[in-house]
């Protein structure tokens, strides 16, 4: 995690060169949440699209569906430390039909799970090193927390949009991350928390007519921020 974060700061040091917005879904909201802790003069604003918890189940194991589950992961991290049982368990995890079944759980709209989408999915899976980047992000620390960042390291006056998809599945409202970034505009200021109804684990492809409508008026405020106190966006 530690390092997709360095990899935003780098490609915003060579490339952008003035403060930016940055935008992130699930784990892209986690990397924008590092790389800001990280150069904090490099990021103007965040906007976070269900942000994840960590890289995996590990970060939060206070959610009572982990607490429930937590042997069975235990096993998983097992097996799949035995390399021809992950080899096995990885080929069956990835084929276009069980990619396809898990989007169709977390997609709000099933007309945007498509085959175009499930080829997204799968073909990085085909590259050598996939089996050896799954089972590090599986087994893995589940890196810096989302709660521990915005509390601790990242400058208060930072603003922020949160977007919550209020079907998601995979890091429910009701869980200890929801709560905590639904709780967070009372904590803290240029804070925005904003539910999309019927909408999963991926706003800006499952609704992105929702997200725009959002997301837009946040990026021309931070802009405008920007400019009258003398900056450049």
């Amino acid at each position: 995690m530690e390092l997709w974060g360095e990899q935003v700061c780098d490609f915003l040091d060579e490339f952008v060169q003035q403060p930016a917005v940055l935008v992130g879904n699930s784990i892209g909201s986690l990397t924008s949440l590092v790389a800001a802790s990280a150069k904090p003069e490099r990021v103007a604003g965040l906007a976070l699209l269900n942000c994840a918890g960590g890289m995996n189940n590990k970060a939060i194991v206070d959610d009572w569906r982990i607490k429930l589950a937590l042997p069975l992961f235990l096993l998983i991290d097992l097996l799949l430390k035995t390399p021809p049982i992950a080899q096995r368990l990885f080929d069956r995890f990835r084929t276009p039909d069980n990619i396809r079944n898990i989007l169709q759980g977390v997609y709000g709209n099933q007309a945007a799970v498509d085959d175009e989408l499930i080829d997204l999915i799968y073909q990085p899976s085909t590259d050598e090193g996939a089996l050896d980047a799954f089972v590090s992000i599986m087994t893995g620390p589940p890196g810096p927390r989302p709660d521990v960042l915005l509390r601790e390291v990242i400058p208060q006056e930072l603003p922020l949009l949160v977007l919550w998809g209020d079907k998601d599945p995979f890091t429910p409202a009701d869980g200890p991350v929801g709560r905590f970034f639904q709780a967070l505009p009372q904590q803290r200021d240029n804070t925005t928390f904003t539910f999309l109804p019927g909408v999963g684990h991926c706003p800006h492809d499952d609704a992105p007519e929702l997200v725009h409508a959002e997301l837009l008026p946040f990026l021309t405020s931070v802009h405008s921020g920007a400019e009258g106190a003398g900056g450049r966006q």
